[in-house]
C-alpha cells in the first residue's frame, strides 16, 4: 500500500474514506466481476466504491500507478508485443441513448466472428511484465493497431512478435530506433524471413501474461462503456499481478 500512496490524488477539504479499504473493495469487484451493489459490506457503501473507481479512472490514477512502478524497473533489453481479444458484455455495447452509427468505434468495440470484442495490445519486458497497454476495436489487425507504437517503445535491443506483425514498414520503424526485430515472416511472403528461433521461444511469456490478466473477470469480459475506465481495470490488474 505504501508504494501506491504516492500516486493517490491529494484530498481537499473533507478527508477521504479509508483508502486501503476502498482500494481493496475496488480490487475485489474487478477480480471477481461483481456488480458494484454486490460488494461485501466490509468494504463500505457500494456507491463510495463506484464513485472512487470512476473518479480515479477518469483522472488516470490507476494508469499512473502501473506506469510509475514499471518506470522504476531497469530498461529492458528485450521487449515483446502481442494482442488479445476481450469479450464485450451487452452493458458495454448498449447505446443507452440514440447515437450515430460510429458510436461503437468511439468505445473501441468492434464486431468479429466471436461477437462484439475489444482488442487489447500490450508491450512487455522479457519477463512478461506489461510496460504499455493500448486498445483498438476488435476487428483491427495486429500490425495496423501498432501504427502509433514505435515512437513510444522503450530503448530495447530486441522486439519479439508473432507473424501477425510482419510488415515491412514496421520492421523499418524498429530498425530506425535501433531495435532488432525477431518476427517470423508471413506464409504469403515469397522469400522466407530469417529470425532467431531460440530467442523467439521466449515469446510464450506474453501469452502467459494475458492469461493471468484474464483471471480478473472485469478484464476477461468488458462491462464498462468508457474505454478509459476499462483500461483502468486492465492497469489495476497488471499493477497487482506484476508490479507489487
Amino acid at each position: 500500500m505504501a508504494r501506491l500512496e504516492a500516486f493517490f490524488p491529494k484530498s481537499h477539504g473533507k478527508p477521504r474514506v479509508d483508502d486501503r479499504r476502498v482500494l481493496s473493495g475496488i480490487i475485489f469487484i474487478n477480480r471477481n466481476g461483481l456488480r458494484w451493489r454486490d460488494a461485501p459490506r466490509e468494504y463500505g457503501p457500494p456507491k463510495t466504491l463506484y464513485n472512487r473507481w470512476k473518479r480515479w479512472s477518469d483522472r488516470g490514477v490507476f494508469a499512473r500507478m502501473r506506469n510509475g512502478l514499471a518506470a522504476v524497473a531497469a530498461v529492458p533489453k528485450t521487449v515483446m508485443i502481442d494482442a488479445t481479444y476481450l469479450k464485450a458484455h451487452r452493458t458495454a455495447t448498449s447505446l443507452g441513448r440514440k447515437r450515430g452509427p460510429g458510436d461503437h468505434r468511439g468505445r473501441l468495440i468492434g464486431r468479429t466472428k466471436g461477437g462484439m470484442n475489444t482488442k487489447l495490445h500490450a508491450v512487455t519486458d522479457a519477463e512478461g511484465r506489461p510496460i504499455r497497454f493500448f486498445m483498438t476495436a476488435g476487428q483491427v489487425s495486429d500490425y495496423t493497431g501498432t501504427a502509433a507504437l514505435p515512437g513510444s517503445l522503450p530503448k530495447a535491443e530486441w522486439l519479439l512478435a508473432d507473424r501477425g506483425y510482419d510488415a515491412d514498414w514496421f520492421r523499418e520503424a524498429l530498425k530506425d530506433k535501433g531495435i532488432r526485430p525477431c518476427i517470423p515472416g508471413r506464409k504469403s511472403r515469397g522469400k522466407p524471413i530469417k529470425y532467431d528461433k531460440r530467442r523467439y521461444k521466449r515469446r510464450n511469456r506474453i501469452e502467459i501474461m494475458f492469461g493471468r490478466l484474464k483471471d480478473w473477470q472485469r478484464v476477461a469480459t468488458r462491462y464498462d462503456r468508457s474505454p478509459k475506465v476499462f483500461l483502468s481495470a486492465v492497469a489495476l490488474a497488471a499493477t497487482v499481478l506484476f508490479w507489487l
